[in-house]
């Protein structure tokens, strides 16, 4: 263990250092300082000694040069059993710092905004700060290095624990945190700087692309059970999704439950009204909107029983006892929603096996970004899928007879659930409930026939919902042997007027989008 005699605190992200701080002079530590940090605990009555006052040089190039000198860095990395290092130390009038605790400029905060300039994004690149971390953490046999406001109670409580020592154990852990922090820094500045083009203008994918992702947990296994597999996720997420969602019961989850999860909330995620969305093998087999969970549910279900065995369940509302009773009495592998009323807790614990999860309340937002894609050896990104509702506002009616009301709002429905389902992707509705259900052929017949073959409840009156464009007009005459009576599809095949006339020959009100929505 390493007794903590001297910390070095220099951080932009300043809560809680004052309360840190104060706790640590408790243990009779120095406190060596910069700027406007060293300003701050001044001011809160906290004795500090500033780095320009112990380096005895003052800070430079308005403040570019601050914590760059020997007697910081020599401070840090000097190895405590290393007798040539303590002479050297004596010698040149150099303390050793025990605790170093750095959080770096805003840099990642800044580029958020689309509009910074260059000039102002380079400012906010630390230099001091990184270096610093990565001397402590390299050191960390020594040395305890804080980078993340979360451990400043971890200090604290081992400080207690062991009468002003921290181990070797812990600060090698929080040496981990450091350079992943250090490694996530330059990598964004990497990211943003090849992403300006020859005209100083910003560009959407930068020429070299620097991912970081922090491991949330081992898997049960991965697509299959001699496949070993690991879930990482982003750092700072806002948007609620499967990354930032909590297990709270059940057994261990494998990366396919974190695929057909993910497709399941990212599938509900797009209504705003109650809705249920039941998925399997990354399909949804069954999706509805109802007054209430119970019955969103049971809609979800009927389209399509024996796929729902052993599915994905998602809501965006919370699950109630009532619920939770129906759910209980079938096997599912995962089930997922913003909260659970007490009694939907206590019933659905009695399936010890079942993976219950939840999720961060919804917010009814979707942030735009990247969608990564791997291949072997390589990486495919592009702009995430985000429009739905969207895709209405600018609509053609194609057909002679227009869409009703009701026949619209089934085709909205309809339009919402077919872009998550594996392309050649159909899908038949009618009143809030998918009824058919295509997915993943080969030829958009097949898919049309797929999804009448699939359908557990007549298909008389429904409506249509296609990914991509008819190609030919057999697609609209399969359709109207199943009783649909409306169809929504991008439009833009050469056939197009082929198509349409089939539709009016059929009776059938066809709406254009002119948006595809492809899934692979």
């Amino acid at each position: 263990m390493n007794k903590i005699e001297r910390a070095l605190i220099s951080v932009s992200k300043k809560d809680e250092i004052t309360t840190f701080a104060r706790e640590l002079k408790r243990f009779h530590i120095e406190i060596l300082s910069t700027g406007g940090t060293a300003r701050l605990l001044k001011e809160s009555g906290i004795e500090v000694t500033e780095i320009s006052e112990y380096i005895q040089s003052p800070e430079l190039l308005g403040g570019r040069v601050k914590t760059l000198h020997p007697k910081i860095h020599a401070g840090i990395l000097a190895m405590r059993d290393n007798k040539t290092h303590r002479e050297e130390s004596k010698q040149h009038g150099i303390k050793q710092i025990d605790l170093v605790i750095v959080n770096l400029y805003p840099f990642e905060d800044v580029i958020e905004n689309d509009h910074v300039d260059l000039r102002e994004a380079i400012e906010n690149i630390d230099i001091g700060g990184p270096t610093m971390l990565r001397a402590a953490a390299k050191n960390y046999k020594y040395v305890t290095v804080v980078v993340d406001l979360e451990d400043y109670r971890t200090v604290l409580n081992e400080l207690k624990e062991n009468k002003g020592h921290i181990t070797v154990e812990t600060n090698f852990r929080l040496a981990l945190k450091a350079f992943s922090d250090v490694a996530r820094y330059d990598g964004a500045i990497s990211n943003y700087l090849s992403s300006i083009d020859e005209d100083g203008e910003r560009t959407k994918f930068p020429s070299n692309l620097t991912l970081h992702f922090e491991k949330k947990m081992g898997l049960r296994y991965g697509e299959n059970p001699h496949q070993d597999g690991s879930f990482y996720i982003e750092k700072g997420i806002g948007e609620p999704c499967v990354s930032n969602s909590i297990q709270i019961q059940g057994k261990e989850l494998s990366l396919n439950n974190i695929f057909d999860t993910d497709a399941a909330f990212e599938t509900v995620k797009e209504f705003s009204e109650t809705a249920c969305v039941i998925v399997k093998h990354k399909n949804p087999c069954g999706v509805a909107t109802a007054e209430n969970p119970f019955l969103a549910f049971a809609k979800a279900k009927e389209c399509d029983p024996e796929s729902s065995f052993g599915g994905i369940v998602a809501f965006n509302t919370e699950v109630d006892e009532a619920t939770a009773s129906e759910l209980s009495g079938m096997f599912l592998e995962v089930v997922l929603a913003p909260s659970y009323t007490e009694g939907a807790i206590s019933t659905l614990s009695t399936k010890k096996n079942l993976r219950v999860m939840k999720t961060p309340p919804l917010n009814n937002s979707r942030k735009e970004g990247l969608d990564h894609k791997k291949v072997v050896g390589g990486l495919l990104v592009q702009d995430r899928d985000l429009s739905a509702d969207e895709d209405f506002k600018n609509f053609k009616v194609e057909t002679k007879r227009q869409p009703t009301d009701e026949e619209m709002q089934a085709l909205k429905f309809a339009w919402k659930v077919c872009k998550h389902v594996k392309s050649n992707a159909i899908i038949f509705a009618r009143d809030g409930q998918t009824i058919g259900i295509g997915a993943g052929q080969m030829s958009r017949i097949d898919s049309v026939k797929l999804a009448s073959m699939k359908a557990n409840i007549t298909t008389n009156g429904s409506v249509l919902a296609s990914d991509a464009f008819f190609p030919f007009r057999d697609g609209i005459d399969e359709a109207a042997k199943s009783g649909i009576t409306a169809i929504v599809q991008p439009g833009g095949s050469i056939r197009d007027q082929e198509t349409i006339a089939a539709a009016d020959e059929h009776g059938i009100a066809m709406v254009f989008t002119g948006v595809r929505h492809f899934r692979h």
